[in-house]
């Protein structure tokens, strides 16, 4: 068999060693875990070309602060066309409502009023021929006599007609052509909506408050409907995510308190449970050594205050414990 140097030897010592210590639970009682970042990845619902990035990664923004823009020709050239369209449909309605114009109306009273002389002078026509006929009745035959009497119908007959068509002018169009009319009104502004909508797409600004994790376009470069351009991480969707194995899960609950350290911190921080695990899970490889590692284990996630958020980063190991 063959015999190692002292300096082999060594270093199998020091591995077994490490090993060894890494196989043996934490004895201040504390769970490993890690700091978790739920990001926010703000896209737009339509395409185009990137024209703007106002931000860059490490940037804190506001909630409504500009993120980033995309060009907008031909939404802005859709939403033009469609106000034309709902302001002519609308001058259309408009027209419907005032019936015709004070010309043609005028013009149906001018036809009133000679039709009134003719059906006058009709009417004494009549009178005179019925006169004649009682005082010489061989004056005047009866058909003269008919005659006479028919014009003087017909006139007064058209007059009314005349008058009727005057009131209908002064009403305005029919209800059903003004309720066609509205229905055009109502398309054509759905219609402006979207476009008007769509041109809004064009910017984006932050949903919340934040730091800028990453930019995933350059200005310049297409951009698909709907692909992230900026990720967002809120100091909210900072939380704790740590694993406990299950002997222990009866130990804590929603809303237990717990403490967190990791190297180099300054303060102990606090965090809250939010949520724990409904089944349980192998030990992430990440954070159990070997001897632990095929334990079952329940993940449990705790959030912090806002404050104490922007400390910490995803990622970062980090030491549990119950608070006191």
């Amino acid at each position: 068999m063959k015999r190692l140097n002292p300096l082999s030897a060594l270093s199998l010592s020091l591995l077994v060693l490490l090993l060894a210590s890494g196989c043996k639970p934490k004895s201040d009682g504390s769970w490993q875990g890690y700091i978790e970042g739920e990001y926010v990845y703000v896209s737009a619902p339509v395409g185009g070309t990137l024209t703007t990035l106002n931000v860059k990664r490490g940037d804190t923004v506001k909630s409504a602060q500009p993120l980033f823009s995309l060009e907008n020709v031909a939404e802005s050239a859709a939403a033009q066309e469609a106000e034309q369209k709902l302001a002519q449909a609308k001058a259309k309605r408009d027209n419907l409502l005032k019936g015709r114009r004070p010309s043609e109306i005028a013009s149906l009273e001018a036809k009133l009023a000679q039709n009134k002389v003719s059906s006058a002078l009709a009417e004494r026509e009549l009178g005179r021929l019925t006169t004649l006929q009682k005082n010489n009745s061989g004056a005047i035959s009866q058909e003269q006599l008919d005659q006479a009497r028919t014009k003087f119908d017909a006139s007064k007959a058209e007059a009314q007609a005349i008058e009727a068509d005057i009131a209908t002018a002064k009403l305005g169009a029919r209800e059903d052509e003004i309720k066609t009319a509205e229905l055009e009104i109502a398309v054509l502004e759905a219609a402006l909506a979207k476009v008007r909508w769509a041109v809004d797409q064009k910017q984006q600004a932050s949903p919340t408050d934040g730091v800028v994790h990453d930019t995933l376009y350059r200005a310049g470069e297409f951009v698909a409907a709907g692909s992230p351009i900026v990720s967002l991480l809120p100091p909210q969707n900072i939380k704790v995510r740590f694993f406990i194995p299950q002997d222990k899960l009866a130990t804590i609950k929603t809303g237990s308190p717990v403490n967190i350290s990791f190297d180099g911190a300054a303060k102990v921080y606090a965090a809250t449970v939010s949520y724990i695990a409904t089944q349980a899970e192998f030990t992430p490889p990440v954070i159990y050594s070997q001897q632990t590692r095929s334990k079952l284990v329940f993940m449990i996630e705790a959030q912090f205050s806002p404050t104490d958020s922007s400390a910490l980063h995803p990622g970062q190991p980090v030491d549990v414990k119950p608070a006191s």
